[in-house]
């Protein structure tokens, strides 16, 4: 009985990073309703820049309620790069190229983007890559495109289209990648934080743009741009960051093949959207994957090195 005590301290760091990762997807999967909504009325790089701006306030906040101060000198190459090309490029491009193609063409092109981090994960970070991992990644990637090809309409996609999304799923590579050291050094509030205020300095360009649109959406896309900054950027983006300094890059980016059939859930519950069957099988086929590259051989297989206790300066704290 004594044993049950320690073993259960030992799974908790894994259960709250396992937790902190499940909120990240769900959060992320209902982004594509309020997308969906606030698109219609804010162009691309507007909507990206109201999104950042209302996940810099909230994240301010909270910064400011818990005392953090400015990240440690050794996470701000991490933070910027992520910043760059995650917070703010991958969001334009990404919400620029789903206006092009079709939602076959965005979930083939665009989820290559898990897979392009593991393998840079392996090169850059030296992360391993277990076959289990890479077979949950084949499975889930298979369910996303089923997923995608079931729920396209009759649109076309031009080779435009196909560029942007192509971009995104490399932007949001390289920037999980070079968030993974700056957690290290930096809370992952801290690194959520100053990474979203890069992206949104990068977006200021298109501010004339978010004005215009704004004087001219109606009340609905607005408060949907502000919920995408509040929840599945600033809380999504810090769990996310909480989950993955406890984690490897490669099975973080395969727990995002999730998302997909939460969205195929959520647009039956939320929008009244009946999901065909092969919907429903590319869901299923999504989730299975993820099962997969989650499980581990054995009972207790290590996390990498350094994977499993972040820096002391994140304290356990999202």
């Amino acid at each position: 009985m004594m044993s049950t005590a320690p073993h259960a301290a030992s799974r908790r760091p894994q259960l709250l990073a396992a937790g902190a990762a499940t909120v990240t997807v769900v959060l992320w999967a209902s982004a594509f309703v309020s997308i969906r909504s606030a698109g219609e009325a804010y162009a691309p790089g507007a909507l990206a820049l109201g999104r950042l701006l209302s996940g810099v306030l909230a994240l301010g906040v909270i910064c400011l309620l818990r005392r953090e101060g400015l990240p440690p000198r050794a996470a701000w190459r991490g933070i910027a790069i992520s910043g760059l090309l995650w917070f703010g490029f991958y969001m334009v491009v990404l919400n620029w190229g789903e206006q092009q193609v079709d939602a076959g063409t965005a979930a083939l092109v665009v989820n290559v983007g898990p897979i392009l981090i593991a393998l840079l994960g392996a090169r850059l970070l030296g992360d391993a890559l277990p076959p289990r991992l890479l077979a949950g990644m084949a499975v889930s990637f298979a369910g996303a495109v089923t997923v995608g090809l079931s729920m396209s309409g009759e649109g076309g996609s031009s080779l435009f289209g196909v560029v942007l999304c192509l971009l995104a799923a490399v932007a949001y590579a390289g920037g999980v990648v070079a968030q993974k050291p700056a957690l290290g050094h930096a809370s992952a509030l801290q690194v959520t934080t100053f990474g979203c205020l890069v992206g949104a300095v990068l977006c200021l360009p298109f501010t004339g743009q978010l004005v215009r649109d704004a004087a001219d959406a109606p009340l609905s896309a607005t408060l949907n741009m502000v919920y995408l900054g509040v929840f599945p950027t600033a809380l999504a983006f810090t769990t996310w960051a909480y989950a993955l300094a406890r984690t490897t890059a490669g099975r973080m980016g395969a727990t995002t093949y999730a998302v997909p059939a939460l969205v195929v859930l959520m647009s039956w519950l939320a929008l009244g959207e009946v999901p065909r069957l092969l919907t429903l099988a590319g869901g299923a086929l999504c989730l299975a994957g993820v099962a997969v590259s989650r499980s581990r051989k054995g009972a207790a297989a290590p996390e990498p090195e350094g994977a499993a206790e972040p820096h002391a300066r994140d304290g356990g704290r999202v």
